[in-house]
């Protein structure tokens, strides 16, 4: 993959400014970075001013990658609460490239029979900081993803943030990878990605 290498954009191509969730257009030949490719999108930085943005899996071709096919189905399992688990792990920080279940901000997921028949999805999720502007891209990346899900019929994501989110509910695996003491939850002492 083409991470850290300069990359002009061979067309406009509209993006998510990280952290604000700001929708905005990069023009073609901006010069972009790829810092993550996580979740099925990418996370980049440069254009004018240096920012971070997300470019969706759809606007690859602008990159100079191939548009990936659509995404796999999940039909091919029957459904069940770990094959929600499952693809809530598909779903990442553009920022930390950790999944959303390892970086603890999934606080409950309940399953209920749906009225129009199949199953109805109420996830609780928080974000790392109350101000943080990606909330409602997670979110809709999580109702989208859900709902691709066979006999899933509703999601409803609600953002919450009691209790607040700290490091010490992220996974062992989460923690060892962004460099946390995992006996204190301590932020990371070099260099590695700071959570907001």
């Amino acid at each position: 993959m083409h991470m850290g290498v300069a990359i002009k954009l061979s067309r406009d191509c509209e993006v998510i400014e990280i952290p604000s969730g700001t929708r905005s257009t990069l023009p073609e030949g901006s010069v972009v970075r790829i810092m993550q490719t996580l979740g099925g999108s990418y996370s980049v930085s440069g254009g004018q001013y240096g920012y971070m943005y997300r470019i969706d899996a759809h606007d690859a071709d602008a990159l100079g990658l191939p548009v990936p096919d659509a995404a796999p189905s999940s039909e091919q399992r029957p459904f069940s609460e770990q094959l929600v688990w499952d693809e809530l792990k598909t779903v990442f920080d553009p920022e930390i490239p950790v999944n959303i279940v390892d970086l603890g901000l999934v606080y409950g997921c309940n399953i209920t029979p749906a009225e129009q028949g199949g199953n109805k999805l109420d996830i609780k999720m928080s974000m790392t900081a109350p101000g943080c502007g990606m909330g409602n891209v997670l979110k809709s990346d999580v109702e989208n993803k859900l709902a691709r899900l066979p006999e899933v019929k509703e999601v409803t994501v609600e953002i919450v943030f009691d209790p607040p989110w700290s490091p010490a509910r992220m996974s062992e695996a989460a923690k060892l990878q962004l460099g946390f003491d995992l006996d204190f939850g301590e932020e990371p002492s070099s260099g590695l990605p700071m959570i907001r």
